[in-house]
């Protein structure tokens, strides 16, 4: 008996001494996608004896995001992030100095080895700076002439996107259609006379607005349809057709959103870590439905929904075929996602209906390939 208690204060002793000893900074590096992302966790001892953390990605702006939980059961650690909706989980080696795991986000598992810092070997965190004041709502930014620049993209890069860092505004990866259509907010089909090379030639655009303040989404959807008619000489205009679409509404039992609690300003954060894991944040219903319609549907999506304000949730389902253009492999598996219609009923209280409906849609009078920098 007297061994057993010893046994027992021997394992509780190894415990505390890990989880005592990994109060500190951990570094490592996130390979995705041919890309390198460099992960900071600042893991700290609360009052209470218990542990608490934040994380830094460096390449993403480093903004601290701080966990909602730190548990250590043995060498056993995991890190939760309720905003992300992402955790860490893994071992801590015997000399206390690597933790060697995985980086879980959207259903998918990264590996993911942190090593102990060092004054050094610690890796620089830069300042974040304050938070921007909004633009003024009449203001109608453009690109800042000097700043702004148009390249083709790498075409071994991954992520792409139309993204804001503060008030710095840029594009990976995108081509002519997909920039008109988050200029103007429309649907692929409702571009018209488009060229070719609108679809097959895509570039990166970095820039900034050249009005004080950081932009709404509309308003860099201003700049974007200047920086179209200066440097892609774009010319269109606008008619309304009878279109395929979808409606989308609150069903018969009620929304169930939950309001935002994100703190970001009037931006949205909206990332579909893969087909069938779409993460929402501070985002409105008219800004969800333009995510299903730029990324997920095959027609327009009309908002009918009269939800006002800004939302965070999750969504999780089961593409087809037709969603995802073949890229993912039809599943028999009893345990995965409804499909999209039931999974936004299920887990959002939404509900998607398709019928025909008057749309506007947007001719291509004229454009040309981007000008030099």
């Amino acid at each position: 008996m007297l061994k057993l208690q010893l046994l027992a204060v021997a394992a509780l002793s190894v415990t505390a001494i890990l989880a005592q000893d990994i109060a500190a900074t951990w570094q490592g590096k996130l390979q995705s996608g041919g890309n390198e992302f460099r992960s900071v966790y600042k893991i700290t001892r609360t009052g209470e004896g218990g542990l608490t953390a934040v994380l830094y990605t460096l390449d993403h702006g480093a903004k601290p995001v701080a966990a909602n939980s730190v548990v250590v059961q043995g060498a056993a650690v995991k890190i939760s992030f309720a905003a992300i909706w992402s955790e860490y989980q893994g071992k801590l080696s015997a000399d206390g100095n690597t933790i060697t795991g995985f980086w879980n986000s959207g259903g998918k598992a990264l590996p993911l080895t942190m090593t102990r810092a060092t004054e050094e070997t610690a890796w620089t965190i830069p300042a974040v700076s304050e938070r921007l004041q909004p633009m003024r709502k009449d203001a109608s930014p453009a690109f800042e002439v000097a700043a702004a620049a148009i390249k083709p993209s790498d075409p071994t890069r991954y992520n792409s996107g139309f993204k804001m860092d503060g008030r710095r505004v840029y594009a990976e990866r995108e081509n002519l259609r997909a920039m008109i259509m988050f200029a103007y907010g429309v649907h692929p089909r409702q571009i018209l006379d488009a060229p070719a090379w609108a679809d097959t030639d895509y570039y990166d655009v970095y820039g900034q607005p050249d009005e004080p303040g950081e932009p709404s989404v509309d308003q860099i959807r201003i700049m974007y349809r200047k920086l179209l008619s200066d440097r892609f000489q774009l010319a269109c205009h606008g008619e309304e057709k009878a279109l395929p679409v979808f409606v989308m509404s609150v069903g018969k039992n009620g929304a169930k959103l939950a309001r935002s609690e994100s703190g970001l300003s009037g931006v949205p954060d909206q990332t579909m870590q893969r087909p069938g894991y779409l993460t929402e944040r501070n985002a409105t219903m008219a800004e969800f439905a333009a995510m299903l319609q730029a990324t997920v549907l095959d027609r327009p999506v009309l908002d009918q929904t009269k939800l006002e304000g800004r939302f965070d949730f999750m969504l999780r389902w089961t593409p087809d075929q037709a969603q995802v253009s073949g890229r993912v492999r039809p599943t028999d598996d009893a345990n995965a996602p409804p499909d999209l219609f039931s999974a936004m009923q299920e887990q959002l209280g939404l509900k998607l209906e398709a019928t025909k409906a008057p749309a506007s849609v947007l001719i291509i009078d004229r454009v040309e390939k981007p000008s030099e920098n």
